[in-house]
């Protein structure tokens, strides 16, 4: 692993963050600031990258980041996110594919989807929500994989790796954060199971470590493989910060290359992370500790809103990469300007008493705008956010069902 000392460049943000970075696998990183996966929901309702998707992530690399993250890519078509997903499957489009992996890649950038699978929160309308156990709560209903149907999982994410591989990506994510479905495994909240996946966090760990290791016999060595996980749910009785350091310890050992830390969760009614601290970035504490178990680099995401705060976390060794989300939504050149001596910062928005969901539907909308060019003229409230973001998901609905079939139970579950 290539690390570059930094004591020289304390105190000269741009510097700092200027320094490439290499990865265990041999790729190189030519700074240190990434877009983080978001779910930009532009997918055209059947899986495959739209025009406008394209050119976003076009943007970001032209706009100086180092590493784009496609968030919520889907490994298996019956358990999306939401419609608007990319899904890697054999009817996939890898033209498109390819097209986006190009964009992505301008200028020695990299673009790695990320490998999702919602589980027990997958979109209803669209799919039978199944997670490591059955639950029946206020907001949540979902199903139990079988024993067998989770043996079955990590050859779908060792297959979509292999397939984005193919179309000219060169790494994936591995997303097991934010309540999706490795992360569902890893919390005592969602994994009640009494077989070899459920009890201990090693135990709750075997799914997870499981996927990785076939990902990578699948890619080889050479292919990036970075797993997204949270540092706690935030939630009671979720994964907490000690079991979370030992699942971190668990994937170092299996040869992983980045680990990006975040943490808290869908979870209907959950606070989301930014309801919890008001100010500065949220996990770079846990990213400490996690230093302590690991010899991994490691990406933090969540709450940098300036270039001190970037600059500050890989100059005192809290992380070697900065992963930025909404940030690039409002400025998509936030890279280049923070590898500039006299880089600004961007103006985050702020909102007063938001609805459920609307910021986030907000900073979703956000990216469509920057897709379109729209991004001057982009001044909804909350409410039309919202309106616009639901009424969006609802027009893709039969366009998913035309492509994948009905909401049929899936051969997955008994």
């Amino acid at each position: 692993m290539k690390r570059v000392n930094l004591s020289a460049a304390v105190g000269i943000d741009a510097d700092i963050l200027a320094a490439p970075f290499g990865l265990p696998c041999g790729v190189v990183l030519k700074n240190r600031l990434a877009k983080a996966a978001m779910s930009d929901s532009l997918g055209d309702g059947a899986g495959r990258p739209t025009d406008e998707q394209i050119e976003l992530y076009r943007r970001w690399s032209t706009g100086g980041a180092a590493l784009s993250l496609i968030g919520e890519v889907q490994v298996d078509y019956r358990y999306p996110e939401k419609p608007g997903n990319l899904v890697l499957w054999p009817g996939a489009d890898n033209a498109r594919l390819g097209r986006l992996a190009d964009a992505g890649s301008t200028g020695g950038a990299q673009i790695w989807p990320q490998l999702g699978h919602a589980g027990a929160l997958a979109h209803g309308p669209i799919s039978r929500p199944a997670g490591p156990s059955a639950l029946n709560v206020e907001g949540l209903r979902c199903d139990a994989l079988t024993t067998s149907a989770v043996d079955a999982l990590p050859g779908f994410y060792a297959r979509a790796a292999a397939h984005a591989r193919a179309v000219g990506f060169s790494g994936v994510q591995i997303h097991a954060g934010h309540g999706f479905l490795l992360s569902q495994f890893l919390s005592p909240l969602f994994n009640r199971r009494s077989d070899r996946y459920g009890g201990s966090i090693e135990a709750r760990c075997l799914l997870l470590l499981a996927v990785v290791r076939e990902v990578r016999a699948e890619v080889g060595s050479e292919f990036a493989i970075a797993v997204k996980i949270n540092s706690s749910d935030q939630l009671e009785g979720g994964l907490d910060e000690d079991d979370a350091l030992v699942a971190i310890s668990l994937l170092g050992d299996e040869g992983v290359d980045l680990i990006d830390i975040s943490g808290g969760t869908y979870f209907p009614g959950a606070p989301a992370s930014s309801d919890r601290r008001s100010a500065g970035p949220y996990f770079l504490e846990f990213a400490r500790r996690a230093r302590t178990v690991t010899d991994t680099p490691l990406m933090v995401t969540g709450g940098f809103k300036t270039r001190r705060e970037a600059a500050d976390a890989v100059a005192t060794g809290a992380t070697d990469i900065v992963g930025l989300a909404r940030a690039m939504a409002l400025d998509p050149d936030v890279a280049a300007k923070w590898l500039r001596q006299d880089g600004t910062d961007p103006h985050f928005p702020r909102f007063e008493s938001p609805p459920a969901g609307g910021i986030t539907a907000w900073f979703t909308m956000r990216l469509t705008a920057l897709a379109n060019g729209d991004e001057d003229t982009f001044k909804p409230s909350l409410s039309e956010a919202i309106e616009a973001y639901e009424a969006r998901d609802a027009d893709r609905i039969a366009t998913w069902v035309r492509a994948f079939g009905t909401r049929s139970q899936p051969a997955t579950i008994d």
